[in-house]
């Protein structure tokens, strides 16, 4: 097996460091911004596919591609983000004779589509919110769907999601110009104007099921995560085990969770997301076919290597467990983004001046970074994920304080100011919080020192 990481960053670092604990060789991408970059760094190899922009780099399927056959790679770990859930990809990958570290084509088109994998949910036996049947005809059909599902509901993209090509709407009078924007959004982000309604699900919180396949009949259900602090619907926060979640609910969301991927005939790392109400009840959301940003908060309660789950499964063997994983303890993961809170999370790039991290018993580092790096405008604003580990979750909460009171990082502004403001939050110390946490207590920091120079 030789491995081609097609992908930048930390999550490149993170599968690089797998791959050389298995003795796999590597081969690292790279666009001209990241010649110097600490994947192209560690890989045994390295090939520049192009200038800085990532449609001339990293999403440029052929080049990347390119890297792999000159090199002789076996098998492409997408990482995520990019190419990471393109299904063209997936099988230009197997036609050229690589084998993409990741679930089939056919299923990553089902889920890509979120009226699809909607659709799938339904026919597995997962609730889900009401709406729209499918993808809207027109602004006529999805008035209709919204005033039958109930207001406020949500326009969300049927092809893509992160929150763009997503609107909030309280009222029918509303749809109209929240429709138009809608569409627009989700043609500027995926090509495809597509919508649907769904019914929006107040006080709710974000939780998510980790689970692994190996094609052969092999699930793992490796846990849960508890994601519900977001800026923009994106994930800034995310702690394993979640907290306050009744055993019932859990117990049939792992269920639910297995007997889907065994009916979908799921391979590789999958992430089932819910919205869960007060009551406990859970509706899907979608199915992220790929590793998630936050897998590190479940390597750390299950003690599994995630990375290595997967390349075990790509080369064709069973997983090294079955079943459901029970934790052990508590992790809690924050990412440090190049955005200024203050700033309704501004993306920021610039030279890192400074960029000490902490250490100690139950801290993990995940990173690209260091001093002197730049970070370039061109990508992700993700500099590291700090991730803490404690045999319960308020020693886990202690640990993460006093990291966060230790990490420095000058150059760029960081989301680190809004994470040592949280954690002394009651409302965070309690683990009683919902997707409308930075809403409620006021996203900007304008008081605050974000570290910018």
């Amino acid at each position: 097996m030789k491995l081609l990481v097609a992908n930048r960053g930390e999550i490149a670092v993170r599968v690089i460091r797998t791959a050389r604990e298995f003795e796999i060789p590597t081969v690292a991408v790279y666009s001209t911004a990241d010649a110097a970059s600490l994947a192209v760094q560690l890989a045994d190899e390295a090939v520049c596919i192009g200038p800085p922009p990532a449609n001339q780099s990293y999403l440029r399927m052929a080049n990347v591609i390119a890297a792999g056959e000159i090199t002789g790679c076996t098998h492409v770990h997408p990482g995520y983000g990019f190419l990471a859930e393109n299904a063209s990809f997936a099988r230009a990958c197997a036609d050229s004779g690589l084998v993409f570290v990741g679930p089939s084509p056919e299923v990553m088109e089902r889920m890509g589509d979120k009226v699809q994998a909607k659709q799938a949910a339904r026919e597995a036996g997962l609730p889900v919110l009401e709406g729209s049947d499918g993808a809207v005809s027109g602004l006529a059909e999805a008035i209709a769907a919204a005033e039958k599902a109930g207001f406020p509901v949500l326009l969300k993209a049927a092809a893509g999601g992160g929150g763009r090509g997503m609107r909030r709407v309280e009222s029918s009078a509303e749809l109209p110009a929240a429709f138009d924007i809608a569409q627009r959004e989700a043609i500027a982000a995926f090509g495809d104007g597509g919508l649907y309604v769904e019914r929006l699900l107040e006080g709710a919180r974000h939780v998510e099921v980790q689970v692994l396949a190996d094609g052969l009949g092999g699930v793992l259900v490796a846990g849960d995560r508890e994601c519900s602090i977001q800026r923009r619907h994106q994930k800034l926060l995310e702690e394993a085990p979640a907290q306050h979640l009744p055993d019932a609910t859990r117990t049939a969301m792992h269920g639910a969770c297995a007997r889907a991927a065994r009916a979908w005939g799921y391979k590789s790392a999958g992430t089932f997301e819910f919205l869960v109400d007060a009551r406990g009840d859970f509706f899907f959301l979608e199915l992220n076919a790929r590793l998630q940003v936050e897998h590190p908060v479940t390597e750390l309660v299950s003690g599994l290597d995630l990375v290595a789950e997967q390349l075990r499964v790509a080369q064709g063997q069973v997983l090294s467990r079955t079943g459901v994983v029970a934790p052990n303890g508590h992790a809690i993961e924050v990412r440090i983004n190049a955005e200024d809170p203050s700033l309704e999370f501004r993306p920021s790039a610039g030279r890192l001046r400074e960029f000490r991290m902490p250490g100690g018993p139950g801290v993990r580092l995940d990173t690209f970074c260091a001093p002197g790096v730049s970070i370039p405008p061109n990508y992700d604003s993700l500099l590291a994920k700090l991730c803490v580990w404690g045999l319960d979750r308020a020693r886990a909460v202690a640990r993460l304080r006093g990291a966060l009171a230790e990490a420095d990082v000058q150059g760029v502004p960081t989301t680190l100011p809004l994470f040592r403001d949280i954690v002394r939050e009651s409302s965070f110390i309690e683990g009683r919080y919902t997707t409308a946490y930075l809403v409620e207590r006021g996203g900007e920091l304008p008081s605050l020192d974000t570290g910018a120079v």
